[in-house]
């Protein structure tokens, strides 16, 4: 190197630092940039609350073997719609107000692509079909009657979804003098959101649910809706929200927390703000129990919830754990 370019390159870094000193912070774009650009860790799995620790596994056993986030989310959300135990999702789901199942799912890989059904019935796995609507078809959502079709047209075999427990539950609240509304509380609609990030940097997402318990009949809640219930980007990181669904529409939940992220904001920021958009936007924040959770394209996760009681799952090549999300109040 020239002693002239030198002197000068040796100037500028002296300016960078006393810049830096002086308290001239970097723009959002440049720490974003920042933090994308610095060594990611990958694999990285992470899903809402505690059935998330099962569903973990399961995709974790396709990403240590270096298969798509793809395959991971969607083989690791079938473990908990395939268990009968859980009362909000897949098989024993809670049923809506006329004693039926139904279930909403979506799915979205890193190039953008994505996959929706809402209000399936008679289908244990709807994240499968909801894989295979985005890509064996030009569409991206198939609801009710037509998604139960498509879906016995792949080869997803008939199953009834209403199990004794669900049923049992169901029935005595019927009984009940609550029938005028559906039920409302901080346990009933767990919705499982996984997002995971593969060995080759990729991302991809996944979203499924019963629903709300004893809902009125036709009701979809965000768990199927792109950029509510999910979003990915690969350039920037994915988010996936649980809890009451049509708080999380209004803002479009899990895009915001996505963008926010794009603006420099580290996951657990970008979940904070989005909460807090969502007490901003209600007058009344009863049972209004809403959590966010989001992954970066270096593998950092954080979440945020409304109310106390939300976690998540998460698992790397280090550990598995199940970790208490920030909250803005107590119950």
């Amino acid at each position: 190197m020239k002693r002239r370019t030198f002197l000068s390159s040796t100037a500028l870094a002296s300016l960078g630092v006393l810049l830096t000193r002086c308290g001239f912070a970097a723009t959002s774009e440049d720490k974003n940039e920042t933090q994308l650009n610095a060594p990611a860790k990958k694999p990285v799995v992470v899903s809402t609350w505690i059935h998330g620790m099962q569903a973990n596994k399961a995709a974790w056993a396709l990403l240590s073997t270096k298969k798509s986030s793809l395959d991971a989310v969607e083989q690791g959300v079938r473990i908990t719609e395939s268990d009968a135990e859980n009362r909000s999702v897949g098989l024993g789901g809670n049923p809506d107000r006329d004693g039926n199942v139904t279930l909403d799912a979506c799915i979205m890989n890193h190039e953008s692509e994505c996959g929706a059904v809402a209000y399936l019935q008679n289908i244990e796995n709807p994240i499968s079909v909801a894989r295979k609507v985005m890509e064996d078809t030009p569409h991206v959502m198939l609801v009710g009657k037509g998604a139960e079709e498509f879906a016995y047209n792949q080869g997803f075999p008939k199953k009834d979804l209403l199990t004794e427990g669900a049923k049992e539950a169901w029935l005595k609240w019927k009984e009940s003098e609550d029938l005028k509304k559906p039920e409302i509380n901080h346990e009933n609609h767990d919705t499982i959101g996984m997002l995971a990030i593969d060995q080759d940097g990729n991302l991809s997402g996944a979203c499924t649910t019963s629903g709300w318990a004893y809902k009125l009949p036709g009701r979809v809640g965000d768990s199927p809706i792109i950029g509510a219930g999910l979003f990915v980007d690969n350039e920037i990181g994915a988010a996936c929200a649980t809890g009451m669904g049509e708080a999380v529409i209004r803002i479009a939940g899990s895009h915001t927390v996505v963008e926010l992220m794009r603006q420099g904001k580290t996951p657990n920021e970008a979940c904070k703000l989005a909460v807090e958009r969502i007490i901003s936007k209600h007058k009344d924040l009863k049972d209004l129990q809403v959590g966010f959770l989001a992954l970066n394209k270096n593998g950092e996760a954080g979440a945020y919830s409304t109310y106390a009681g939300f976690n998540y799952a998460y698992t790397d090549n280090e550990k598995a754990e199940l970790i208490d999300a920030g909250y803005e109040m107590e119950w």
